[in-house]
């Protein structure tokens, strides 16, 4: 099958964009992500090996996949990562390869990354302060994450910092946090919170959206400025003025860029999901099981895009009532 520069869905929107993750596990207990105690994470067995994802990965990027994000978990978990993004890298149709990582163990593999020329990273850090840290990731590794910053930066990675704002836990880490994006080239991005957090509760009275992120950040930098946001994009972007990085807010929860979802993501556990919100997928794990060909995974893969929501709210009323959201986004993939 011949490449194409991308699949159409339902709605005539694109699919050109994996998020893959190739682990649930994760080495940080977030509370916004899993429970304080951790999840009950799946046996080996259960999850895709890399052979299954390097056939998946080859089987979209005949069918118009051109950019896959590796996330987990936590990716550098999983032993013989370097392998895994050294076969990926070989593919011919995927144009680029990212990696969303925590950051913990993300600064043994700085070398490797550069000699595979995989220098799209997005780092988790949703604080600067070392105690808050530890409150909010449960984890004392504070030192680590800022050593991997540290190199990310001083190699010129193409680097993006994903920061979830969350009332009376970390939005009084605005300043300090805008600040990264001062004398540093990258682009600083806040998360509104979402409810994949392994327990269902979610607090939607205190939630600060996009526009509440926003407004915050004008009150400290009135003159910032609206960027020109790129094909696709998931965050609202800005600069303030004088600034070498720029800062990007994203309406996780309010879903604003649904319209352009360009975007497919398959579990660690091989499910292919076509939106976030949405309550399962197909088993493309257990079809890899059972023998399924290239072309059989193309197949489906493609009627998967035929039948996508229009946006995450018609995704998740499809759950229906019984169904609300409850899985941790270790699970899902972030």
């Amino acid at each position: 099958m011949t490449s194409n520069p991308s699949i159409l869905d339902n709605f005539g929107r694109p699919i050109n964009y994996l998020r893959l993750a190739v682990t649930d596990r994760c080495n940080l207990r977030c509370f916004y992500c899993m429970p304080e105690k951790g999840m009950k994470f799946s046996p080996r067995k259960d999850l895709l090996s890399y052979e299954e994802m390097l056939f998946l990965l080859e089987a979209a990027s005949e069918i118009g996949i051109n950019k896959v994000r590796i996330t987990g978990g936590e990716p550098f978990l999983k032993r013989d990562m370097v392998y895994f993004l050294e076969e990926a890298s070989k593919i011919k149709g995927l144009k680029k390869i990212a990696i969303t990582t925590n950051g913990v163990l993300t600064h043994q593999y700085i070398d490797d990354l550069i000699r595979l020329n995989i220098k799209s990273i997005n780092l988790s850090l949703d604080t600067l302060d070392p105690v808050r840290f530890y409150d909010i990731t449960r984890k004392n590794v504070f030192p680590q994450v800022m050593e991997t910053l540290d190199a990310l930066l001083k190699n010129e990675f193409d680097l993006k910092i994903n920061a979830v704002l969350m009332y009376g836990k970390n939005t009084d880490d605005l300043p300090s946090l805008l600040e990264l994006s001062k004398n540093n080239l990258l682009n600083l991005r806040f998360i509104e919170e979402m409810p994949f957090n392994g327990s269902g509760r979610f607090d939607n009275d205190n939630h600060w959206t996009y526009k509440k992120i926003l407004e915050e950040i004008k009150v400290l930098h009135p003159t910032i400025q609206k960027l020109t946001d790129a094909p696709h994009s998931t965050s609202l972007n800005y600069q303030v003025p004088g600034y070498k990085g720029s800062v990007g807010i994203i309406p996780a929860w309010s879903r604003t860029f649904c319209g352009s979802c360009n975007r497919l993501r398959v579990t660690a556990k091989g499910m292919l999901k076509t939106c976030l919100y949405d309550n399962g997928g197909i088993s493309l794990k257990q079809l890899l099981s059972n023998g399924a060909s290239k072309k059989e995974i193309q197949k489906v893969i493609i009627e998967s895009t035929q039948n996508r929501h229009k946006n995450g709210f018609d995704a998740e009323k499809d759950r229906g009532s019984n169904r609300p959201i409850s899985e941790s986004m270790s699970a899902i993939g972030g």
